[in-house]
């Protein structure tokens, strides 16, 4: 059976470049992260590719009635329609939940005691569409439901053939939308991972529009992480801080 699931996660995934990746990480600017390519096997990545929901599935909710500052981005919110998604799609967003994900993650960053959302709070899934744009900004990272502290995303890239016109590089900014700027663009490769340690510091988004053909969208699965504990000297809130960087004004909906 387990051959016929290219999705499973094995113990020991990644086990021979995490060391190496983990120093990375640490050395990341303007805060800890790190670009992974080929970052699952390719049967895996496929299969993700294959299965992702397109712009009509019922799984999103209507961005045309969420935010200027995520035009045109799509989400499910939580994981109360995931009953939509194919079952086996399904499965496969619940491997990044299990151990040995949790274990090369807690390898990777140093952060220990990791523990996964089994509602994938404002993750799960993203896609982008047409002129989209996500600006800059920093998450919610006190998780009430369930009493824990974010730590970690993990954003895996499903576009295919991307192109540098397409534009929708994650960028990485030192700082909010008066003075920061942005210190690292990371294009959104397919089978391209990026790892960020997550609090009110690591400033992020993608301000520049989506601009691929029609019919070509920025594909991914998002991931959150969190723990018990919390770092200490940090802020912890429930609010995702937009900085205005980058607004559209969302289209009329009857």
């Amino acid at each position: 059976m387990g051959d016929a699931l290219p999705f499973l996660i094995q113990h020991g995934f990644r086990a021979d470049a995490v060391e190496d990746e983990a120093q990375r990480f640490e050395r990341g600017e303007p805060f800890p992260h790190i670009a992974i390519d080929n970052f699952l096997p390719p049967d895996h990545a496929n299969f993700l590719s294959e299965n992702f929901p397109t712009p009509d599935h019922p799984v999103w909710l209507d961005w045309r009635k969420r935010s200027p500052h995520q035009y045109g981005k799509q989400g499910p919110g939580d994981c109360s329609k995931f009953d939509s998604l194919d079952p086996l799609f399904r499965l496969a967003l619940q491997e990044f939940n299990a151990a040995p994900f949790l274990k090369y993650l807690e390898d990777l960053t140093g952060v220990k005691k990791l523990l996964p959302d089994p509602y994938f709070k404002g993750g799960g899934l993203h896609q982008i569409l047409q002129d989209g744009i996500l600006d800059i900004h920093t998450d919610f990272n006190r998780y009430e439901h369930l009493e824990l502290h974010r730590r970690l995303n993990v954003l895996i890239y499903l576009t295919a053939s991307w192109e540098e016109p397409y534009g929708g590089s994650l960028e990485l900014w030192d700082g909010g939308g008066d003075g920061g700027q942005c210190i690292k663009s990371i294009a959104p490769l397919y089978n391209r991972a990026v790892v960020f340690k997550t609090d009110k510091r690591s400033f992020h988004g993608h301000p520049a529009p989506w601009r691929a053909p029609d019919g070509v969208t920025r594909r991914s699965v998002a991931l959150y992480y969190y723990t018990v504990g919390r770092e200490p000297d940090l802020d912890y809130n429930t609010r995702t801080d937009f900085q205005s960087v980058a607004v559209k004004e969302l289209p009329k909906v009857d």
